[in-house]
């Protein structure tokens, strides 16, 4: 066999089709020295897994913290909003579980349009960005709830998705041999972002408005995002993909009881998820603390969300992904009910915001060991990214549907003022509920001893 019929086998098999992991170090050497132009002329690729690879992890990285660091952090908009805005107050929340609901619903279908057009990849991370700036920009001007849900919520969500999913596609170009420690790094990276986020938002917003806020952002999202702009391009050029034919997607395992199993519990834990990071700064100041209280709470969430990514992510490294789950759940649950419950006390705030975002936080990591299980279990060819897209829509349909209904357990709780600590505080169906999720979340690690999932 010739180099030029060897490299291409390699393209073929290796770069686009072998699950991660599977390599062999020639094939790992060969997919980092050759590739193949239209004319036959053989020409080197910029090596994977370092170089200019670090470069475009750095541009993830700044991708990730910013697109998502900003609707995690709607929190500190909720008790502004809330008091300049008193005649559409039940419809607030509904502003940023929007925003993160659409973002993660609408994973699976940008990842299959870009996966199938490889040439819409690199233009859709700029027409994201100019409609990120214009979504920002334009809530700045919003005289209602319902402009803002239409801006802050829907436009930037959808500016959102175009600007940042193609992040996903080319992490398998760039990333090999060690995609599973990349993918933990860019994950941790929201979490990051979602530290320095919530304090600088909250402080623009107590001194200059959300008017003011909502356009420091932009400019701040322009220069941070712009430098990355440079970098956030394929290890692969379009051509190769015109070579290897048409793209595919493996999707036979939606018809799978191991992935349904799976999905609804990752669907019904993004029920309650989101809660904590919208209300929190509004209970804190409910029951007596002041806004900063509120903010750092948040802040907590988001940090410790870097240590849950890590820890979950090496437990279902070694483990099967259900016992990661059942951490997670049983983490949660005694957060909620245990420390939330207490929360009146200033330190037990603070310990429900670092427990809630290790073990609620990390439920996502778990994402990637499914995509393993799914292989495992007679689908080999799935891919990775289109499993962590499919779960994403789950967890946004649940951010979607908590919402409306948070809205209405606050509005309703039965115990306001008539039980005691975090219960009677007007809060307390809310917390009954985030509790809930996360019990019944964590029913897939069962499932595996009844023998439903292998």
């Amino acid at each position: 066999m010739g180099v030029d019929d060897r490299t291409r086998d390699v393209e073929l098999s290796v770069v686009m089709e072998r699950p991660a992991g599977d390599e062999t170090p020639r094939e790992l050497e060969l997919s980092n020295a050759f590739e193949r132009a239209d004319d036959g002329e053989i020409f080197s690729l910029p090596d994977a897994d370092r170089g200019q690879a670090w470069l475009f992890l750095a541009s993830a990285v700044v991708f990730e913290a910013v697109t998502w660091g900003f609707p995690f952090s709607f929190g500190v908009f909720q008790p502004y909003y809330t008091q300049h805005f008193a005649d559409n107050g039940s419809s607030i929340a509904a502003i940023g579980t929007t925003a993160t609901g659409l973002l993660y619903v609408s994973a699976p279908f940008w990842f299959t349009v870009l996966k199938l057009n490889p040439r819409y990849r690199r233009p859709s991370v700029f027409v994201g960005f100019a409609v990120i700036v214009a979504a920002l920009i334009g809530a700045s001007f919003a005289q209602s709830v319902s402009q803002l849900i239409a801006t802050q919520g829907v436009l930037y969500a959808v500016g959102g998705a175009l600007h940042y999913y193609p992040v996903l596609l080319y992490l398998d170009e760039w990333f090999v041999a060690k995609r599973g420690l990349a993918f933990g790094v860019i994950c941790a990276s929201c979490g990051a972002g979602g530290v320095v986020i919530p304090f600088a938002l909250d402080w623009v917003l107590r001194n200059y408005g959300f008017r003011t806020a909502l356009r420091t952002w932009t400019v701040v999202f322009v220069v941070l995002t712009t430098p990355a702009l440079f970098y956030m391009k394929p290890r692969l050029p379009i051509r190769h993909h015109a070579n290897t034919g048409p793209q595919r997607l493996e999707l036979g395992y939606l018809k799978s009881k191991t992935f349904w199993i799976l999905q609804s519990a990752s669907i019904i834990q993004g029920l309650g998820f989101f809660l904590p990071s919208i209300y929190l700064s509004s209970f804190a100041q409910k029951v007596g603390f002041s806004a900063v209280d509120g903010t750092l709470a948040i802040a907590l969430i988001n940090a410790a969300q870097i240590v849950g990514a890590l820890f979950i992510g090496f437990l279902c490294d070694r483990c099967h992904v259900t016992t990661g789950i059942l951490v997670c759940s049983i983490g949660t649950v005694v957060a909620v009910f245990v420390f939330w419950t207490f929360a009146t006390l200033k330190p037990m705030l603070f310990v429900f915001a670092i427990l809630y975002g290790v073990y609620a936080g990390g439920y996502s990591t778990t994402w990637s060991g499914v995509a393993k299980t799914v292989r495992e279990n007679g689908y080999p060819g799935a891919e990775t990214g289109m499993i962590i897209s499919l779960f994403s829509c789950g967890k946004g349909i649940g951010a979607v549907v908590s919402g409306p209904l948070s809205e209405a357990l606050v509005d309703k709780d039965p115990w306001n003022s008539s039980a005691p600590y975090a219960f009677g505080t007007g809060y307390g169906a809310l917390l009954l509920m985030t509790g809930i999720t996360a019990f019944v979340g964590g029913f897939a690690f069962y499932a595996k001893q009844l023998k439903m999932i292998h």
